[in-house]
């Protein structure tokens, strides 16, 4: 590893992409995908604000999903390539602090979130008569909401921690973020209790809510495989799967990275891992959603012809 400054309180991220044409060629590829998560993220907003067809719970959720995805990888994507273009690898302290809240937030709320639409499908398809009371405005409100708090919460006590502990080795941080495990490695006292917490809080945010969704969906696909209706029973199956593809895409690598022992983990593992939850996570969504719904597909259609009718 190289030597940096150890008098300043910046830190050094030493990044994704090596010093070669293969780091060129990453870093391509990284900001195409940037970008198809910009726009198909953006334009699931939209089509589900602008198609009365998708006023539901459902596609509340899922445009809720779709900002947090947003959000998610303009947290990183952004300061990662700045990084790379300009050969300036430094983040601030304060900087630092404000990306890994920022990220622990985002990945708190999605996890809550991803188990609110399990919920939803679950209340649909098992308790139909039920589904106006239990997936109102005000609980998905509530459901939105408590992601969003919760998660901020959690995001809060880790980002105070780790502007708290003090940093008497390198401040290289061998990850293409602030990372919060990648930066516990730096510190010069015993971190023993907080990774303790750290599995606490991987337990109550991934594995609490990645065991609700399995039962959830074990019971859906239960209720689904004792349909009579042919037709309901794909559309159940199609939408069932769309969301295990999701869950599965998002909670694997994460559940892998952090509830590994830290003499298990290598940091070029953690950051493979890392792009999966962090860049292609928030790429392959939109297109999951859309291109496997039909319902998503005819909401583009119409939209897509009221514009042009518009223009005519």
């Amino acid at each position: 590893m190289e030597n940096y400054n150890q008098t300043s309180t910046d830190f050094i991220l030493l990044g994704l992409f090596p010093p070669s044409r293969i780091g060129l060629l990453l870093f391509i590829v990284i900001v195409l995908i940037f970008l198809m998560a910009l726009f198909g993220n953006l334009s699931m907003i939209l089509l589900i604000s602008l198609d009365t067809h998708l006023h539901t719970p459902m596609y509340f959720l899922l445009s809720q999903l779709s900002l947090i995805d947003l959000s998610y990888i303009s947290t990183i994507v952004p300061k990662m390539a700045s990084d790379f273009l300009h050969g300036n690898k430094s983040i601030s302290f304060t900087g630092c602090g404000i990306q890994s809240f920022f990220f622990l937030a985002l990945g708190g709320a999605e996890a809550l979130l991803l188990a609110s639409m399990a919920y939803d499908r679950y209340i649909a398809v098992c308790f139909p008569l039920h589904y106006p009371i239990c997936m109102s405005k005000r609980v998905c409100a509530l459901m939105v909401t408590g992601s969003w708090i919760i998660g901020s919460i959690n995001a809060c006590a880790h980002t105070v921690y780790i502007l708290h502990i003090p940093y008497c080795r390198s401040r290289a941080i061998n990850h293409f973020f602030c990372d919060v495990p990648a930066m516990v490695t730096l510190a010069c006292t015993d971190t023993w209790v907080y990774e303790g917490t750290v599995f606490l809080s991987t337990t109550i945010f991934l594995v609490f809510p990645f065991i609700g969704i399995s039962c959830s969906y074990g019971r859906v696909l239960l209720a689904v495989y004792r349909m009579k209706s042919a037709e309901g029973r794909k559309k159940a199956y199609l939408t069932c799967s769309t969301h295990l593809t999701v869950v599965t895409f998002y909670y694997a690598p994460f559940l892998y990275t952090n509830l590994r022992p830290r003499s298990l983990r290598s940091p070029t593992e953690d950051k493979v891992l890392a792009v999966f939850y962090t860049i292609l996570t928030p790429m392959l969504n939109p297109i999951i959603y859309s291109l496997r719904n039909k319902e998503v597909m005819g909401a583009l259609t119409r939209v897509s012809q009221r514009i042009c009718s518009v223009k005519i």
